[in-house]
């Protein structure tokens, strides 16, 4: 456990306010305001409490960081605050003195996808927002394809502020003619692609999942998968060359991270990949995927089977702390970019550990 002498600030992560003697109790109680308690934010606590701001999406204002850090300084514990779980004095006499780990920081590789051309699936939010931003940061022109206008403008308009080469491209990957507007854009050289988009299941189990479940979420998460590395592949064969690199998931290596239909879509995935990475890698094209863990998206999980939802649930027991997007993008963007030179057919886990537990 981090010093609780330490000055709190919305550097300090969410794990260190949660435990220390004053901004514990105060935490506690404004989530007890929203009906909370600190569970919900145990994917997060090694994130920097300032992070909320924008993982709320306004909910938690930066002026609210402001005055819990103000409030924690002051010494303001609110009456009646739900305290923290008790800890037997044999625990914390036997439990091993912690150094708190320091927050992970992106690190931009300059000009590594100079003059490259690199289409990015799902690039509104998420992790494919993250990865088309690193490409473009690094150098690279970006086709960035989603299916909400309102996310890829706004993404549009940050990079090019910035001076990134990013075009867009508002489609659905299930739909063909989406597909050939999006080849169409990139245009004679395509480099690589992240496919990206995805969907979750309802958690059900296959004696509980509906058919209508179960095509939607094939039909994005395979189906769309598959008709864009089907769309670039005649590009990056008559350049002799070429980066395709799938998002799977855990879900793709194990049974316990979700539903039927979506654990059944990404082990599809992991298929696709390893066939076309055998079939093409002696043609100049590397075929990858990157298996995430949790991962703060957009994309939210829901339970419709109380069964499901216990097993998945105790699945999940040992799942560690959920990353945002940058930290998936730097997997994929190492994959998709040449430094992935001597990578082929790999199902690669960006998971924190989570596939040796």
């Amino acid at each position: 456990m981090a010093s609780s002498s330490a000055p709190l600030s919305g550097d300090s992560s969410i794990g260190t306010w949660l435990d220390h003697p004053v901004g514990g109790p105060i935490m506690r109680d404004l989530l007890a305001q929203a009906g909370q308690n600190a569970d919900v934010l145990r994917p997060v606590r090694r994130l920097a409490i300032k992070r909320l701001v924008k993982l709320s999406k306004g909910t938690f204002s930066q002026e609210m960081v402001d005055q819990l850090v103000a409030r924690a300084a002051a010494g303001d514990v609110p009456a009646g605050a739900p305290a923290a779980p008790a800890t037997s004095s044999d625990d914390a006499a036997d439990a091993p003195a912690t150094v708190e780990r320091p927050e992970w920081v992106e690190r931009i590789d300059a000009g590594r996808f100079s003059g490259k051309t690199i289409i990015v699936t799902g690039a509104g939010s998420g992790i494919g927002r993250a990865t088309a931003a690193r490409v473009a940061r690094e150098g690279g022109r970006v086709i960035a394809v989603d299916i909400s206008a309102e996310r890829l403008d706004e993404f549009s308009t940050e990079m090019t502020e910035a001076g990134a080469q990013v075009i867009t491209v508002v489609g659905d990957i299930t739909d063909d003619a989406s597909i050939a507007t999006i080849i169409e854009t990139a245009g004679s050289q395509i480099d690589g692609l992240a496919n990206v988009a995805g969907i979750m299941d309802n958690m059900t189990p296959v004696g509980e999942v509906d058919d209508a479940v179960w095509k939607r979420v094939f039909a994005i998460n395979v189906d769309g998968t598959m008709k864009l590395m089907r769309a670039v592949i005649p590009t990056m064969l008559a350049q002799a060359y070429g980066s395709i690199v799938n998002v799977a998931s855990e879900a793709a290596l194990r049974g316990s991270a979700a539903g039927a239909a979506y654990t059944a879509s990404k082990h599809a995935v992991a298929g696709l990949t390893k066939s076309s990475a055998y079939m093409y890698g002696p043609s100049g094209i590397r075929v990858n995927a990157v298996a995430p863990g949790p991962t703060i998206t957009n994309i939210e999980a829901s339970f419709a089977s109380p069964l499901g939802e216990q097993r998945i649930r105790t699945g999940m027991a040992a799942m560690p702390d959920a990353v945002e997007g940058d930290a998936l993008a730097a997997s994929i963007t190492f994959l998709l970019s040449d430094d992935g030179v001597n990578i082929n057919g790999v199902i690669l886990p960006s998971d924190g550990g989570w596939s040796a537990v």
